[in-house]
This record gives C-alpha cells, structure tokens and sequence, in this order.
C-alpha cells in the first residue's frame, strides 16, 4: 500500500488498483484503464482530497500532466475522459462549396499554401485531392511543366546542310558522306565543329585564288 496522503492511499492486488480513504475502499479500476486512473485522480485534485503534487510524487507522472487532466475534469467532468473523439477523414472535409473554392482558387494560380489558408482546410488534405485527382495541380506547376517541354524542343540540334551540301545526321548518331556510307563516331561531333573545317578550307581556298589572279 502506497500514501497518497495522510488520508487516502492506493495498493494494487491482481491486477486492480485500490483507492482507500482510511479503511474503506471507495474506487478501483484495472490496473491498464489509464483512462479512469486520469479521471479518479482528477477528480480528487478538483474536490481537495489530494494535491497535485501529491500525484506526481505518489504515481510518478509529468505534473504538466496531471494540469492537464484536472482541466479536462473541470470542463467536462468525468464523460470527458471516456468519450471518443470522432475523426474526419479528409473525404468529408472536402466537399461541396469548400471542394469548389479550392478548385476555383487552383486554377487561378495560388499555391496550396495559400488554398489551405483561404479554405482552413489542411495543405496535407489538399495534396491527397490533388494526387486522388479531385483538384488540379497548381496552375504554377502546369505552366512550369510547359515551359521545361518548350525548352527541351528548341534544344532539340537541327539538320543544318555542311559545306559540301549534305546534311549531318548527328542526332541520331550516323553522317552520310557523298558516297552514301555512314560514319562512325559521328555521334561525338556537332554539326558546328564538322562543318567550321571544311568551310575555313574553302575560304583558304577562295583567298589563294584571289592572290593568283592579282600576280
């Protein structure tokens, strides 16, 4: 048996706790229902049987704790440590006018953040509408995504003619010479370094030509 106080202790016995006031017993409950453990202590706290101090000494629990409960028993009494509390899912949160705010409020462009702020709904609810493909994806992301497509296309090289009038296949890896065949290695070379070459020859040429024709 262990004092709580001068006047009332507790013992435990085959998986009971006892609460006893002098010799009397005046409340048990097993020794896992936590729930009337907070409820039995709080309300001796609230009616002065006990300090909250006493509690945190006797049972070894945090005192913020113990405050806790007592608040819990001052608001609601004893149902309010008994009573479940009902759980939304976030189906039933977003729905109706709200499922249509955050839609109308995607589509113009505002992030989630700001969605979740407008409709006091939580920015993790409104992911998962997003991902179950309730709500669009944010106008922002859309735009970026078709700006990344855009770049990626005009990345693309072009088949641009060489000096000798044919075109360099380099992006797909092969080079056609006059004589039809294909070149090897092709793949590692751009159009601009195979073709600066051959046309820095012909502007040789052209220069010597000139010079002849002056002698």
């Amino acid at each position: 048996m262990t004092e709580i106080n001068s006047s009332i202790a507790v013992q435990k016995e085959e998986g009971q706790v006892w609460y006893i006031h002098g010799h009397l017993p005046v409340f048990h409950h097993e020794e896992d229902d936590v729930g009337s453990f907070r409820m039995f202590t709080s309300q001796m706290i609230v009616n002065g049987t006990v300090k909250p101090k006493e509690i945190v000494k006797a049972f070894g629990v945090p005192s913020i704790t113990v405050k806790r409960y007592v608040k819990v028993y001052r608001d609601h009494g004893a149902k309010g440590f008994y009573q479940s509390k009902a759980r939304q899912s976030s189906a039933s949160v977003l729905k109706g006018e709200v499922l249509e705010r955050a839609r109308t409020l995607l589509d113009e462009g505002r992030s989630v953040p700001e969605v979740a702020s407008e409709t006091k709904v939580l920015a993790n609810t409104l992911h998962k509408a997003i991902r179950a493909g309730r709500l669009p994806a944010p106008q922002k992301n859309r735009t970026r995504r078709h700006e990344c497509n855009h770049h990626q296309k005009r990345a693309q090289p072009e088949r641009q003619p060489s000096a000798d009038g044919k075109c360099d296949d380099t992006f797909a890896g092969t080079s056609r010479g006059g004589d039809g065949g294909t070149g090897i290695g092709a793949d590692r070379i751009s159009n601009g370094v195979r073709c600066a070459p051959r046309r820095r020859v012909a502007g040789i040429a052209g220069a010597a030509g000139a010079r002849t024709a002056a002698l």
